[in-house]
């Protein structure tokens, strides 16, 4: 008879804690609309194997669109911009640097294939500040590799944002 009880009372926490979420306007982010023209999207990159890049194909991949190599195509996504740079922002006693920031540039913009802008230049930056430990090389270097991985992620998801959201 607890158990029954327990069971009960778990399923009216979960059934409020689904009403307080959907009251404060919280829904998960679904597909991205991107436009029409992108069914066969070239992206035009001077580094078309950055972590940025291949993470953005995967996600236009996910959302409909088919990533192609050859000039022919709907659309041509231009990344003349993917820039991943190292500030630093203090140094310690020893004149070694204590902690700095790593920040990621891209710019892009849509087109299609006759030069049309369907999609005008747009500029995102992202950062994060990482201290660095001279006593532990390799957990600052790994902790440096996952934050450029982060980024990437984080900058992909922006960008096909606001390509779905975006109309010329």
């Amino acid at each position: 008879m607890n158990a029954m009880r327990r069971n009960g009372l778990n399923g009216v926490l979960i059934l409020a804690l689904a009403l307080v979420l959907s009251a404060c306007g919280f829904h998960f982010q679904g597909q991205a609309e991107l436009p029409p023209e992108m069914a066969q999207t070239r992206i035009a990159t001077p580094d078309p194997y950055s972590q940025f890049v291949r993470r953005l194909s995967i996600l236009l991949e996910q959302n409909g669109a088919q990533v192609v190599t050859a000039p022919a195509g709907t659309a041509i996504l231009e990344i003349p911009e993917s820039n991943v740079r190292k500030d630093i922002l203090s140094i310690g006693d020893t004149a070694r640097v204590r902690e700095y920031r790593i920040v990621h540039r891209v710019r892009f913009r849509l087109v299609d294939t006759d030069g049309n802008v369907l999609v005008p230049e747009q500029a995102l930056e992202r950062s994060r500040v990482i201290s660095f430990d001279e006593q532990d090389i390799l957990a600052a270097t790994r902790e440096e590799e996952y934050l450029r991985e982060e980024l990437a992620d984080t900058l992909s998801r922006l960008v096909l944002r606001r390509l779905g959201t975006t109309r010329a």
